[in-house]
């Protein structure tokens, strides 16, 4: 008989013996995680990779879209369920390791944090391709290393500057797609004044095609196109433990990523899809927000959106640093990391698990100018599927977590999964069938990355395994 893994297991609170510094401290704000919660849904994917799922699918993608919310909205419901019941800077990870096992935590907390170090290489290089083209004096590898150093800081001075930045990057997102919808909305409908909309309008949906003008099957291709943006939408859960009230802000973001998913996402694609025809060039040529803000006739619309973009890449940069270095902090509060990612300064940061993920993400950056179509590539393509990987680890977590909540917290589940566990099995299945199907893409690269995915994982889950043997942890 093997014996129940607890709730009660410490992770975040004062630091023990050899572990200097207070621990993680309290210092976001309500406003804080409200916003993280709200932008962390809005990515640079959804401005810069929407043109290729619109090409692919037509106005189809908006299905596309629809699906990957629901599953999100599925997943996070789950996420929220255990995070509610025992918040925590590893949430997912801390779970798996609560409910499946110490492999499956060590597992896929390096995972979620080597995605998130070679995503700082990718944002920063963005940004800097960005900067450089409004000043071309300072170079593309300059702006990089400028864009890195600057939101290093700001995450070593307290948990605090962090919250203060993000709030403000994702506030600019969040206006700026609002607005683009209540303005894109009125063009659809013919109210806007002023305005040439004589290619918009809701027949763009049924026209040029149809509205699957090639076929069902690009839906699911449009998934597999789409799916990645949505990565992200797990970091209020992580960044509740460092909140005034862990429980509140953990349920408040659960129960809000319903209308959050459909009104950005949803929302802002339909827009898009309805004021220009989807097979329209400029959307190809433009990008589909720059296409979309050119019908209307807003000037330096290419300039506005970039500013958008930057806004989004930075916002991307910080909380990919804050989350990468929470993972790191949790992992060597458990013992799978070094015990020094687990110290705390006086204001709580965990300063050594901060630079060393962002000593890895220069390196990373290095390899994406000096290795860009050998080594760069095998880092993106090899942690490409970790966000599928973090969904199914979820799932399979809060299958079993959520009857260790009933037998010994029950006050505890203020967050409840629906239909439990009947749509939990079924969002597993999606995501399994998911990766199934990444299997036969090779037009847009699944294959590759699904395989190098499961490569890196495995050899992951090996030393886990061997660790696990060697410390005897059950």
């Amino acid at each position: 008989m093997t014996s129940q893994p607890t709730l009660t297991k410490p992770e975040d609170g004062p630091a023990g013996p050899g572990e200097p510094g207070p621990g993680l401290q309290a210092g976001l704000k309500n406003r804080h995680l409200s916003m993280i919660a709200i932008g962390g849904v809005i990515g640079a994917g959804l401005f810069v990779g929407s043109s290729s799922g619109i090409a692919t699918a037509g106005p189809g993608i908006l299905l596309s879209y629809a699906l990957v919310g629901t599953l999100v909205v599925l997943v996070m419901r789950m996420l929220g369920e255990m995070s509610a019941a025992n918040p925590t800077s590893g949430s997912f990870s801390a779970h798996a390791d609560r409910a499946i096992g110490p492999w499956a935590g060590f597992t896929i907390g390096w995972l979620y944090w080597f995605f998130w170090v070679v995503v700082l290489a990718v944002e920063a290089t963005a940004g800097a391709v960005i900067l450089e083209g409004w000043i071309p004096a300072v170079p593309q590898w300059g702006w990089a290393l400028i864009v890195m150093v600057v939101l290093t800081a700001t995450n070593l001075v307290s948990v605090g500057s962090y919250g203060e930045f993000e709030f403000w990057f994702a506030g600019i997102k969040v206006v700026a797609i609002a607005a683009f919808i209540v303005v894109g909305g009125l063009a659809v409908f013919g109210l806007l004044p002023g305005a040439d909309t004589d290619q918009a309008g809701l027949s763009n949906l049924t026209e040029h095609g149809g509205f699957l003008p090639n076929g069902a099957g690009a839906i699911l291709t449009g998934v597999l196109l789409v799916v990645f943006s949505f990565m992200g939408s797990e970091i209020p859960t992580l960044a509740a433990g460092e909140s005034e009230d862990p429980q509140r802000a953990v349920t408040k973001a659960t129960n809000s990523i319903i209308w959050r998913i459909g009104v950005f996402y949803l929302g802002s694609i339909f827009v898009v899809v309805a004021l220009l025809p989807w097979d329209s060039q400029s959307i190809i040529d433009k990008g589909s927000y720059v296409a979309a803000l050119d019908s209307l006739g807003i000037a330096n619309a290419g300039q506005i959106m970039n500013f958008i973009v930057l806004t989004s890449v930075l916002s991307c940069l910080n909380s990919g640093l804050y989350t990468a270095s929470r993972m790191a902090f949790s992992l060597g509060r458990r013992g799978d990391a070094p015990k020094a990612f687990a110290r705390t300064t006086s204001q709580g940061v965990p300063r050594t698990a901060i630079l060393v993920s962002v000593v890895f993400g220069f390196v990373a950056v290095f390899f994406n100018y000096e290795f860009p179509d050998s080594v760069f590539l095998f880092l993106v393509n090899s942690s490409g599927a970790v966000a599928l990987f973090v969904w199914l680890v979820i799932c399979l977590s809060q299958l079993r977590m959520r009857r260790i909540i009933e037998a010994e917290a029950p006050e505890k589940l203020v967050v409840r999964m629906w239909l439990f566990p009947y749509l939990t099995w079924v969002a597993a299945a999606v995501i399994v069938f998911v990766l199934g199907y990444m299997l036969t893409d090779t037009e847009n690269n699944g294959r590759t990355t699904v395989l190098l995915s499961l490569l890196v994982a495995a050899l992951v889950i090996v030393v886990a395994l061997v660790k696990q043997r060697i410390t005897g942890r059950k």
